[in-house]
């Protein structure tokens, strides 16, 4: 028989590319969606005659146990969160709930329904902020920057307490940025890539960004959900620093983005203090040694391979938009 799994959080960037790779591997897969008038499904839209889709909310315990019961999942993605940073100054209290309650709630339903599911839960290396060493491991002290990290550190560590009270096969995936041509427009990646291609095709001559100093940690986000499925598939849980271990400014990204449309950077770009963070993480950089050696896993897709497959699909997207008339 198929295995089955279910991904909450399937209509986002992550969700899309697991679901990808799951069907690749032969599972049968459900996605767990919030009831919504008018739901996101551009990204899963191509898998909708694959994947069976169901209702339920992270913020609602009761519809989590509904859904598990109804699908009997092997394992189960926890994806779903408030996941964009700078929002959750604006939204704390409600990134807690999905962040930080919604995660109690996924694990205390597969305790409930079925211990024996397997369960890998998103955690984020803003968990590490302001960082108090570089790089980070499994084993660096969290300090986290922003409500969005503190949300995500409380995910974490239930997660570990859920495994060592009930032993639940709980993983966390520390994962570090990871971008696509999926990517939300709000991320500063996507954000650059797409003012790079509005540039190119002269429908905007500018574009306007916070810190150019700081520092991430980019891969493919295609290659860190083959590292999610990874975790579940050892004998034992565990948790795992997922990175590419190089990090590059936001400066750098921009010049290559620029670089590979053929553009001078210095000529459209702007800082906005506007987009200036309160609290800012200046120096991400993930050590994915346990990775490497324990899953077998390594990046395949380099840096400027990911901004430049970021420029050409924006560029390809919006060559059908007409440039506005010159005033």
């Amino acid at each position: 028989m198929s295995k089955r799994a279910m991904i909450t959080g399937i209509t986002g960037q992550d969700g899309s590319y697991l679901a990808e790779l799951l069907l690749g591997e032969g599972y049968e897969v459900t996605g767990i969606i919030r009831r919504l008038s008018h739901p996101n499904l551009n990204r899963i839209e191509h898998l909708l005659d694959r994947i069976r889709l169901h209702p339920a909310d992270l913020l609602d315990g009761l519809s989590l146990i509904r859904a598990i019961e109804e699908n009997e999942p092997d394992e189960l993605y926890n994806l779903a969160a408030m996941s964009f940073v700078p929002a959750s100054w604006d939204q704390p209290l409600l990134t807690g709930e999905f962040n930080a309650q919604g995660v109690t709630r996924v694990l205390d339903a597969v305790r409930r329904v079925n211990p024996k599911i397997k369960l890998y839960q998103a955690s984020s290396s803003e968990m590490f902020g302001k960082v108090r060493e570089v790089p980070q491991t499994e084993l660096t002290p969290f300090y986290p920057r922003s409500p969005y990290g503190v949300s995500k550190v409380f995910g974490h560590y239930i997660t570990v307490n859920y495994r060592e009270s009930y032993g639940l096969f709980a993983c966390s995936g520390i994962l570090f940025n990871h971008e696509s041509p999926r990517r939300g427009l709000e991320f500063v990646t996507r954000k650059v890539s797409d003012g790079v291609a509005r540039i190119k095709l002269g429908i905007e001559q500018k574009l306007y960004l916070g810190n150019l100093e700081a520092h991430r940690d980019w891969g493919f986000a295609g290659d860190y959900v083959r590292a999610m499925w990874l975790m579940l598939q050892q004998p034992t849980a565990d948790d795992y620093v997922v990175a590419t271990g190089e990090s590059h400014s936001v400066r750098d990204l921009v010049e290559v983005a620029f670089g590979h449309a053929g553009l001078d950077w210095k000529a459209h770009v702007e800082v906005d203090p506007r987009f200036l963070r309160p609290a800012e993480v200046d120096h991400l950089i993930g050590n994915a040694a346990k990775a490497r050696q324990s899953l077998g896993w390594a990046p395949s897709v380099d840096f400027a391979g990911l901004v430049g497959m970021m420029v050409d699909s924006d560029i390809e997207r919006l060559s059908g938009i007409k440039p506005p008339k010159p005033r």
